[in-house]
């Protein structure tokens, strides 16, 4: 056992056991470094990363190769999801040096954690114009120990260049009609009209724009985003990216139909489209919709929860194929001949339901489910038994690896889909359980000084701080929590996570945020991106929670900085829509007001006020806050002085200052959120 023995990190304890002597990044390894002028060889990977476990199985497994890393560098390996400021300093070094990047990413240091040599994968022979690992090290070894100077003084030039490289330079006000315009017609340029989605292959599920779309759509009328948005969700909802049994969403498609997925399933991905499938239900009433975003929510509860209450991070790609081969896809695919070991005579209805043919739409003659047939008439209960007999007799399968970490951001993403989907659909079950998850959030992350740790597991706080998306991403579940449950703690908790973002991510100056603290570690440089990834950024999800929180309480610094924080996006949203989605949506908001509900009522039990709420809740005004409680309450500050209607539960609806008569009636009430 190396070093990694003692981490949390399920990522770093699966090379506990390498014959590397391996280190957690810390000052110790760096101190190593320098005490022995070794050089640092920095690994970073995730732990559903199929091709980390290649490189491991090649590499770092292998005896030779460990002896001569033992001997030559100082190795510490990092989980890029406990510490993506490593990661995003050290990938901005491997794009602007390679012009791509991707994991593993293997980055050679000095001492001083300068870069100066960077790649991805590296096989164990030469391939494919790749050089070998091993060749790699005793290149880097060779020019260590025989051009010290010329290596020192590329490592320096490299951080100078990075240090260098422009902060993101903002507008000094939030976009306005004209860039949301602008923003909608670069999405049509870049939208794939015959297979749905955004760009070519690999093709990625674009959650954030689809949430943009949908908003625009809500306040504008615009049939073109919506019909993008609706579109887009069918094909990947019928597509092998989705998991035709068991409910949630592959990474993406490695492929432009949706049809071959990277199969490791992402905690990230499958909230923010449990969410994006609710509100395309709640804008067009579609039962596909309602499907899609019921079995995610499904999945993440019985998948995903762990025994603590809160959401492992991921579920690998690979799991054994029955024969002690770890396979990618293995758990999922499927032959003719499978199908007719478990459903006997209904074997060919499945495979012409699901498009399981004896070429087979993966590797060695197997498929991957999909829904196919847009036309035809199938027997609905003939197919959820058919279903029913696959799922059960998968479960059977040996099961893919999970990342039992919790991590605070992608917790936050899940706890609001959980309390809004559940809300939506009348399921209690689903609001428990984003409560549980946003306990062990307040109970577990969040420290008396109301500053967030990064991760935990089992119960036990991870050693490192929580970055911007923390912040943005756990106040913006605590907000949709509150709304949901008209449980004002929420609201408080939020607040007291949004007045870290001014304090310790904002730059005074400007406006502009750090995706690390001030106080933080410090780095070779201050990671700071505010275009979405496979997540909202840091930053616009800060921003969204800021929006959220000031028309909840009227503070006006929390709208001041929500609207400064904004203006990156009037610079890029024109520019790189598909890559600022989120602000886009958060910048929808903003021009809708976002609209302030204030429903009141004798009680959570009382029909007429679950009515108003629930009506409140499926109003899909962009950005809109929900504030439920008794008349004239102390819960919301949106409460204080909202009273009955003769004697009757009441909503008012405000935007900008000025509020609308309160109604009485839900239908009323639907129109003026309409």
């Amino acid at each position: 056992m190396n070093r990694l023995a003692h981490e949390t990190s399920p990522y770093l304890l699966q090379h506990a056991d390498n014959p590397v002597d391996w280190w957690p990044w810390s000052a110790e390894a760096f101190a190593e470094a320098r005490r022995t002028n070794r050089p640092v060889l920095l690994s970073v990977g995730y732990s559903s990363c199929h091709w980390c476990h290649v490189m491991a199985h090649e590499s770092f497994e292998d005896q030779a190769t460990a002896d001569y890393l033992n001997k030559h560098f100082v190795s510490v390996k990092v989980d890029r999801e406990e510490r993506p400021d490593v990661d995003a300093v050290y990938m901005e070094a491997v794009q602007a040096a390679t012009g791509h990047g991707g994991w593993p990413m293997t980055v050679f240091l000095t001492p001083d954690a300068e870069p100066f040599y960077f790649g991805t994968y590296y096989p164990p022979a030469p391939r494919h114009g790749m050089p070998s690992f091993r060749q790699v090290l005793e290149g880097v070894q060779q020019a260590w120990t025989t051009r010290h100077d010329e290596v020192s003084e590329v490592a320096g030039k490299i951080v100078r260049d990075l240090a260098q490289r422009e902060i993101v330079r903002q507008a000094a006000e939030a976009p306005g009609e004209q860039e949301l315009a602008q923003a909608l017609l670069g999405l049509t340029r870049e939208y794939d009209p015959q297979r749905g989605g955004f760009g070519g292959a690999p093709k990625f599920p674009a959650s954030m724009v689809l949430e943009f779309l949908l908003r625009h759509h809500a306040r504008t009328g615009a049939e073109g985003a919506l019909q993008m948005a609706v579109d887009t969700c069918e094909r990947m909802a019928r597509g092998g990216i989705y998991d035709q049994l068991g409910g949630g969403f592959a990474r993406y498609s490695v492929d432009r139909d949706w049809i071959v997925p990277h199969f490791e399933k992402m905690l990230y991905d499958n909230a923010l489209l449990c969410r994006v499938y609710a509100h395309l239900w709640r804008a067009t009433g579609s039962d596909l919709a309602r499907r899609v975003a019921l079995e995610t929510a499904d999945f993440l509860v019985r998948e995903l929860r762990t025994a603590e209450g809160g959401f492992a991070s991921a579920l690998d790609a690979d799991s054994d194929d029955g024969t002690g081969r770890h396979v990618e896809g293995a758990y999922y695919v499927w032959t003719p001949a499978q199908l007719r070991d478990v459903l006997g005579d209904d074997a060919e209805l499945a495979a012409r339901y699901f498009g399981v043919t004896e070429e087979g739409t993966f590797e060695h003659g197997q498929s991957v489910l999909q829904l196919p047939q847009t036309e035809g008439v199938f027997d609905a209960k003939k197919i959820a038994s058919v279903r029913r007999r696959l799922f059960d007799a998968r479960a059977r399968r040996p099961a893919p690896g999970r990342d039992d970490k919790i991590v605070a951001a992608w917790n936050g993403l899940a706890v609001a889909a959980l309390a809004e989907t559940g809300a939506y659909f009348g399921r209690p079950d689903l609001v428990e359980a984003a409560l549980g998850a946003a306990d062990l959030l307040v109970r577990v992350h969040l420290d008396e000084h109301a500053r967030l740790a990064r991760t935990s597991k089992d119960g036990r706080v991870g050693p490192n701080a929580g970055v911007l998306e923390d912040y943005g991403d756990v106040a913006e579940g605590f907000l949709a929590l509150a709304s949901v449950t008209g449980e004002g703690v929420w609201l408080d908790f939020a607040g007291l996570l949004l007045d870290q973002v001014p304090a310790r991510f904002t730059d005074p100056e400007t406006g502009a945020l750090f995706d690390t603290a001030s106080d933080a570690e410090r780095l070779i440089r201050r990671p700071q991106d505010p275009t979405d990834n496979a997540a909202p950024s840091g930053w616009t999800a800060a921003a969204g929670a800021l929006l959220g929180y000031a028309a909840h309480t009227g503070s006006e610094a929390h709208r001041v900085a929500a609207e400064r924080a904004l203006g990156v996006v009037k610079t890029l949203g024109p520019r790189v829509p598909r890559f600022i989605g989120w602000g886009l949506a958060v910048a929808e908001a903003l021009l809708d007001g976002p609209r302030e509900v204030a429903v009141v009522g004798p009680g959570p039990d009382d029909e007429r006020t679950a009515a108003l709420h629930r009506t409140a809740l499926l109003g899909a005004a962009p950005g809109a806050v929900v504030a439920c409680g008794a008349p004239d309450g102390d819960e919301f500050p949106l409460l204080a002085g909202r009273t009955l209607v003769d004697g009757a539960p009441a909503a008012y609806v405000c935007r900008g200052f000025v509020c609308d008569l309160p109604v009485t009636d839900p239908e009323a009430l639907r129109a003026r959120l309409a």
